[in-house]
């Protein structure tokens, strides 16, 4: 589900301008998918003025075929073996960022770095190879992504 990397230097510096002005995100047509607002490096405000559940949450980001968070990243959970060591440990990252700077990396990180390896988990425009059962939905839905929110705000220490 990886972006194609076929934007220009001018593009990227646009890009770049525009997130930072603050706008407003939504799918177009009829994907279903809620509107929300970029600001800076951050969606602020929970989609859809949904409450996450960090019990659910923990759930999503633990599950190896849903949130599959654990492929490439680390968190301070006993008995989870095999933990990634591609992106940046998820322990203390309450601690770190801000319920909307998570939120935004998880809806759209390509938004903050074009060249992630990182999925959109909320995104479902300009995706390739996506698999069979994604094509046309996001991976996760807004109720999963505040529940992933509310579980990764509240790691504020390491366990």
């Amino acid at each position: 589900m990886r972006r194609a990397a076929n934007v220009t230097g001018c593009g990227v510096a646009l890009k770049a301008a525009v997130m930072l002005m603050g706008i407003t995100a939504a799918q177009p047509g009829t994907s279903g998918l809620l509107a929300y607002e970029v600001v800076g490096d951050a969606v602020p405000e929970p989609l859809g003025g949904l409450a996450g559940d960090p019990g659910r949450g923990k759930e999503i980001v633990l599950d190896r075929r849903r949130g599959n968070c654990l492929i490439c990243h680390a968190i301070p959970v006993a008995g989870e073996d095999f933990q990634g060591e591609i992106g940046p440990a998820l322990g203390r990252v309450g601690a770190r960022l801000s319920a909307g700077q998570i939120r935004l990396r998880l809806i759209d990180p390509s938004r903050l770095n074009p060249e992630t390896l990182m999925p959109a988990y909320y995104r479902i425009d300009g995706l390739n190879e996506v698999a069979p059962e994604y094509a046309g939905k996001p991976v996760l839905s807004a109720q999963e992504i505040e529940d992933v929110v509310s579980y990764l705000a509240s790691q504020v220490s390491e366990r």
